[in-house]
């Protein structure tokens, strides 16, 4: 990909203050399995390899960008990069996800964990994108939220939580130090904006996610001074909470109707990924009715799925959607 040497405009950028007049769209999981051009550069090489390879994962996260022409790419790496640079030994397994080698089990594990190290190639995928990629089009960070990180690194994250609160938030203190100076890094390398996953904190109780979640994903939104999105996956019970995270755009699932949503944030989503399995017409006719009821209701907005790319998906049904977001009629 050749870098566009004008300044051009970014509309993802905009829509975080809703002076975008064209709705942005990216995908979350854009970068990975489902592409065929993927599959040639992984070429049987294990995930972990390829997230430690700039060039590797630099390519991938472009890939993207040059065969759906979304308007923002996302950096290729996992949720676990960080952890894994704290002493887990992790490995991950195409189809399976991650394997915790020595997971947490109590709060003496706590002693032998620290400050992450050993990263630097994550800086180098940073700026090797950024050389390529042209200005209209800004890179994404992300991490993990402490919960949802935790969730993998401790099986019994939940019992934990309420037979020793104070171990479970020391962890959680952790993880939050170490998740901020993760984003903070990856902001000195050349992100432009980040997204904060919360995969697996929509499966608690309203009392639980203020008292164990929040306060920590409140502190990540404001130490790190970039834009910022927060996606939190079943959050239909929890998003009067949700709407208090200080992210500037809030990243929603399909429990939740975009028409329903009263903040004065930013919205991102929320088309089901299962309905990349429809046919065109379909998939045009939801797009158009998110894309409606966004308009109806939100100044800031960014279109996105409910949640990841699934590794069976035709690109082309992407592609479709990125057309259909870009030609409706947003703001003059």
């Amino acid at each position: 990909m050749k870098k566009d040497k004008t300044q051009e405009e970014s509309d993802f950028l905009l829509a975080f203050e809703g002076k975008n007049k064209r709705v942005p769209v990216w995908f979350m999981r854009q970068a990975g399995r489902y592409l065929p051009q993927y599959q040639s550069l992984k070429a049987n090489r294990p995930l972990r390899d390829l997230f430690r390879d700039p060039e590797i994962a630099g390519a991938i996260t472009l890939q993207p960008v040059e065969i759906l022409g979304v308007d923002a790419a996302i950096l290729f790496a996992d949720i676990l990069t960080m952890p894994s640079a704290m002493g887990f030994d992790i490995d991950f397994i195409d189809g399976k996800g991650p394997l915790i080698k020595n997971p947490i089990y109590n709060g003496t594990d706590l002693k032998r964990l620290g400050k992450f190290s050993g990263l630097e190639h994550v800086n180098r995928t940073i700026q090797l994108i950024n050389a390529v990629l042209p200005s209209s089009i800004p890179l994404i960070g992300f991490a993990g939220s402490p919960y949802t990180v935790f969730t993998y690194l401790c099986h019994k994250h939940n019992r934990l939580m309420f037979s020793d609160p104070k171990s479970f938030h020391a962890f959680m203190e952790l993880l939050t130090a170490n998740t901020i100076a993760y984003l903070k890094q990856q902001q000195q390398a050349g992100i432009k904006a980040f997204q904060l996953f919360d995969t697996w904190a929509g499966s608690l109780r309203h009392e639980e996610y203020e008292k164990f979640v929040l306060p920590y994903v409140q502190k990540i939104f404001k130490s790190v001074k970039l834009p910022s999105i927060y996606f939190l996956k079943n959050c239909a019970h929890l998003m009067g909470l949700m709407d208090k995270c200080g992210a500037q755009v809030l990243s929603v699932c399909e429990t939740v109707n975009i028409a329903d949503i009263k903040t004065t944030k930013g919205i991102q989503g929320n088309l089901l990924n299962s309905l990349l399995y429809a046919d065109e017409k379909t998939i045009i006719e939801e797009t158009r009715k998110i894309l409606k009821a966004a308009k109806a209701k939100h100044r800031k907005y960014i279109f996105n799925l409910n949640h990841g790319v699934m590794p069976d998906v035709d690109p082309m049904k992407l592609r479709l959607i990125v057309k259909e977001t870009h030609k409706f009629a947003w703001r003059k």
